[in-house]
């Protein structure tokens, strides 16, 4: 959410910003209602320093022993248009809010903008030579991931991780975990995956990507789409002290996305699914610091591919691929050797208030003012296209595929590995 004065004073702006991220709203509307809310506003204090200036001469004529019926009267109109008035603002402020939802994040101004901008590449790492073979083809003929059963358990786009799948997965997710504990010094937290609309509403995927969304009707919770709501809303409406503001916290969970209107890309196998599994990292910081920590959090990630061996590239999005609450995201996207492309395994955002100000989290600063945090968060990494990269490029002559050496080394060590390095 953003500030209404600083809406209401940068229109074309706002104009700007809602066209690039393709958001549906009545412009329009909104600054008539903004306009008419002050207005009225204006007209309520306005009358409010009336019935003051009553007052007192009321006051004043009962000490005298006056007769002043006549102001009784007045005084009593005036209340009665202020509370006619509060109750038309309320409809306005209500009005207003509604729509005030509906306005996106503003993009940094370091992002490729521009209504044909596209990605820019910051970092590269690895030779990005092809491979034989493709994950299908090994997870398929070893019956590492059975797509069919998954299907006939849940619908499409579930997949069933069976054998040697399912514990490359397992110890992948503990992989991640310990390294952002014992390298990175994060605090791992495990939440809830079903949350309420406020949390959702909160980082910013209700209302705009409800379709996107599991909805449970007979409980009014959602299915989260990652550990993300749950986890920077673990201070909702709360005020951290000054000290207590840089948080660091790393979750895993299982994500759940219907991609409504993504049918037909990538159906076939891990490279969109309907259920998988995510280790997520969610940092707070300051209006001074956060983008210092947005680098942080990418190099958080990269170093999780460097371990594993695997190849990758790092892009800075454009202003128009960016999600509705962002204000600066960085994709990192690994190497798929059999694939023979690039596959996103990680979002790294700096949403700077907008979210804190929807969960209203907020710190005392050094005067003692209640100010809004800046959120961050980041996947750490996701696992689906993770196993494809190291299927693929693990690859053997015999149609199988080996462990990444830092991943066998962390399962014969468990989290001394990490010590050790």
């Amino acid at each position: 959410m953003l500030d209404r004065e600083f809406v209401l004073q940068n229109r074309s702006l706002i104009e700007k910003v809602c066209s690039v991220k393709k958001t549906k709203i009545d412009i329009e509307k909104l600054y008539t209602i903004m306009q008419e809310r002050k207005q009225i506003i204006t007209e309520l204090n306005d009358l409010q320093s009336k019935k003051n200036i009553l007052s007192k001469e009321i006051a004043l004529r009962k000490k005298n022993k006056e007769v002043c019926e006549e102001l009784f009267t007045e005084s009593k109109r005036i209340s009665e248009s202020v509370k006619k008035m509060q109750e038309t603002l309320n409809i306005k402020e209500n009005d207003e809010n509604e729509l005030m939802k509906w306005i996106p994040n503003i993009p940094h101004s370091s992002l490729p903008s521009g209504d044909n901008a596209s990605f820019e590449i910051i970092r590269e790492k690895g030779k990005f030579e092809p491979k034989k073979l493709d994950y299908y083809s090994i997870a398929e003929d070893k019956g590492y991931v059975d797509f069919k059963r998954g299907a006939k358990l849940s619908a499409s786009h579930f997949p069933l991780y069976i054998g040697k799948g399912a514990y490359l997965e397992r110890m992948l997710i503990n992989f991640m975990i310990d390294a952002h504990i014992y390298l990175h010094d994060y605090n791992e937290v495990f939440t809830p995956f079903l949350v309420n609309e406020n949390v959702l509403f909160a980082t910013g995927q209700l209302p705009k990507m409800r379709d996107d969304m599991y909805f449970i009707e007979n409980d009014n919770m959602y299915l989260i789409p990652t550990s993300e709501p749950p986890v920077t809303c673990i201070h909702l409406n709360e005020i951290l002290e000054y000290d207590d503001v840089m948080k660091k916290y790393v979750a895993y969970s299982a994500c759940f996305r219907r991609e409504a209107g993504s049918y037909g890309k990538d159906t076939k196998g891990l490279k969109r699914v309907h259920q998988f599994n995510k280790v997520e990292m969610v940092r707070y910081a300051f209006s001074d610091n956060s983008y210092e920590v947005l680098e942080q959090m990418v190099s958080n990630a990269e170093e999780i591919l460097d371990l594993l061996g695997l190849d990758y590239r790092t892009i800075l999005l454009p202003d128009n691929d960016i999600s509705f609450a962002a204000a600066k995201t960085y994709d990192i996207e690994v190497w798929a050797p059999g694939s023979k492309e690039f596959l996103e395994v990680s979002s790294i955002t700096n949403f700077e208030e907008f979210q804190a100000r929807r969960a209203n989290i907020r710190y005392k600063n050094k005067n003692g003012k209640n100010t809004f945090i800046h959120t961050l968060n980041g996947s750490g990494l996701a696992t689906p296209r993770t196993v494809i990269a190291i299927m693929e490029q693990y690859q053997t002559e015999k149609g199988d595929f080996e462990f990444p050496p830092a991943l066998q080394e962390y399962i014969a060590k468990g989290v001394s590995y990490f010590e050790s390095l």
